[in-house]
């Protein structure tokens, strides 16, 4: 085997110590061979093209995605044109209109773009963001009577919407005109009363863009107002400069964890090169409270940015987001960022307490061990944590979780769960709801959110577990990681790093490469604060390979990966390490597994 290439071995038979199985990614022989020829990849790169689905025709678009090639035609949404007459009418009469944003990026990043698109023709549009803790997600028929009381004629609801059936009811009889742009999943039949919908995953829309973000439609939304500005007369040439907001766009792909494919994968690509130049004065103020600086990458949106413009939602002030990413003012956007930096350090201090009570929890209930579902409930739990609790839980023990905060005085616990692949979580709590066991509840395939009382926590657990236990079992059956290369700790360097690159953006839909290596020896092992292992991994190549494992010393893997001169297989995605400029790379171990147990 060359250093680096693609290699079968003992991947297809291995199960790691977390149980899950390793697999290579299956690829057509003949696709590979012709991804090389046609395009001068190597044999690794052209492997993980064609196991990605890419064919030879898709190739150039997929390594270097243009708007220019992919951009969708607005008017293929349901009410796109619509929308934006209505829009550009209300811009002409100079009316006033408010923008009802969610509370996460995708909210912040959709009400931005539609901001900074009427700023530019000279209309000053205001933010409403609901509070999280009081008023809940998405309209309420409270707060649109609240926004005509207070003058508004118009109202654009972005990343919310299209399921707020009682709010847009309202909204007609108090004659408040509405826009709904949106992406979530709407049922047949269910299309509101509104003046416009538009919303690629409404069930009469032929867009076929139904995997963006509210920030990709809001920004197809943007096109369609320029052209409805320019077939009036209303801006000189092309109008407003849309590529200067596609920073904007990515925001909103990225952090809402949207497939990375088609258009959506070039919104990401060219809005990852228009942020690289740190033009928003809000994306630079955050980039330097967190202390971090270079090329933007999904690395920085992903974790960096989006998690500190979360934080406004999650613990603090719902509409901090928005007005960071809207504002001009530099020095406005540096008071709002350290705000966000100090809420964000806020919410991860309750999101550890919050984690470290739930697995206590989990760990000394015996029932939950092999339950195929894990339920979690206690006093005071932060509603605004608990969805980010729920995913990590899910990482550590690879089943659904489900982790609910009870409000005593109110007599109720809000809940938010995460799942597993194969395991529909939203389906079970619809059928929770239906069966009376919940108070509300719903949800996708992979997220679910719920409210209940807290003396039914019991009778939900026996139902969701029953209900959820013969795809959880299939599941965990098929747990597994796809691996796209064998690599030597000798063959893993810059040059194989760099040549994957040329996949990114990564993300759902075109995941970051995974490595492994095989028979690998630990050496200089070391805990790190944090619950965090790293340690050199070598082989008979006679490469040296650092390695970082995270939050990983309690569990069967990161005890292995502490024992000095011990044998494992790893799996990971290598990332670059410049430390004094050394150009070399790390591996992120993923999953362990035993070369004894093969």
């Amino acid at each position: 085997m060359a250093d680096g290439s693609a290699h079968v071995g003992f991947l297809g038979v291995t199960r790691s110590l977390s149980g899950r199985l390793w697999r290579q990614r299956a690829a057509d022989a003949d696709v590979v061979r012709r991804h090389q020829l046609d395009h001068s990849l190597s044999e690794p790169l052209a492997r993980a093209l064609a196991s990605r689905g890419v064919t030879v025709e898709a190739c150039a678009d997929f390594l270097s995605p243009t708007l220019k090639a992919l951009f969708p035609d607005p008017s293929s949404f349901a009410d796109m044109d619509r929308a934006a007459e209505i829009l550009v009418d209300a811009l002409e009469a100079r009316r006033r209109i408010v923008v009802f944003a969610d509370y996460d990026v995708d909210g912040a990043s959709s009400a931005s773009l539609i901001v900074r698109w009427f700023r530019a023709m000279g209309l000053e549009l205001s933010i409403y963001v609901p509070d999280r803790i009081n008023e809940g997600y998405g309209p309420s028929p409270a707060a649109f009577r609240r926004l005509k009381a207070e003058g508004a004629e118009l109202v654009v609801t972005v990343d919310c919407g299209a399921a707020a059936h009682d709010a847009l009811a309202c909204a007609v009889e108090i004659d408040l005109p509405v826009v709904v742009v949106d992406h979530h999943l709407m049922r047949p039949g269910e299309i509101p009363a509104v003046a416009a919908l538009v919303n690629p995953n409404r069930p009469d829309c032929r867009s076929g863009q139904g995997h963006l973000a509210a920030a990709g439609v809001s920004f197809v939304l943007l096109a369609a107002l320029s052209r409805e500005a320019r077939k009036r007369g209303l801006c000189a040439g092309a109008g407003p400069d849309l590529k200067t907001w596609l920073d904007l766009a990515a925001m909103g792909a990225v952090c809402d964890v949207t497939q990375l494919t088609g258009f959506n994968r070039a919104l990401v690509a060219q809005g990852l090169k228009v942020m690289s130049g740190w033009g928003n004065p809000g994306l630079k103020a955050l980039m330097e409270v967190a202390k971090s600086q270079g090329p933007a990458s999904v690395f920085h949106v992903g974790f960096l940015l989006g998690p500190r413009i979360n934080a406004g939602g999650r613990i603090g002030r719902s509409d901090l987001g928005a007005r960071l990413l809207s504002t001009d003012d530099p020095a406005e956007a540096q008071a709002l960022a350290a705000e966000l930096d100090a809420l964000n350090a806020s919410r991860k201090q309750v999101e550890a307490e919050v984690q470290e009570a739930a697995i206590r929890h989990i760990e000394r209930e015996s029932n939950q061990a092999d339950a195929p579902c894990l339920i979690v409930a206690d006093d005071g739990w932060h509603p605004g944590v608990i969805g980010i609790v729920a995913g990590r839980l899910r990482e550590r023990y690879r089943k659904p979780v489900i982790v609910i905060g009870i409000d005593r005085a109110a007599d109720v616990g809000k809940g938010s769960g995460r799942s597993q692949p194969g395991v529909n979580l939203g389906r079970a709590v619809q059928a929770a709801y239906e069966e009376g066991l919940l108070l509300a509840g719903g949800g996708h395939a992979m997220a679910a959110g719920l409210s209940v009382r807290p003396d039914t926590i019991p009778e939900l657990r026996a139902f969701l577990c029953e209900r959820m236990a013969v795809e959880a079992e299939i599941a965990a059956a098929a747990d597994g990681l796809e691996i796209d290369a064998l690599v030597t700790t000798r063959g893993a360097d810059r040059s194989l790093w760099s040549d994957f690159q040329r996949l990114a953006p990564f993300g759902p839909g075109n995941p970051e490469p995974t490595f492994a290596a095989a028979d690998v020896r630990i050496e200089r092992p070391m805990a790190l604060r944090g619950g965090h292992v790293r340690c050199t991994l070598t082989d008979g190549s006679g490469g040296r390979l650092k390695a970082v494992a995270w939050r990983v010393e309690d569990t069967e893997a990161g005890r292995r990966l502490l024992q000095e001169g011990g044998a494992v297989h790893v799996a990971g995605r290598l990332k670059p390490d410049d430390w004094q400029g050394r150009e070399g790379v790390e591996l992120e171990i993923e999953d362990v597994a035993d070369p004894r147990r093969t």
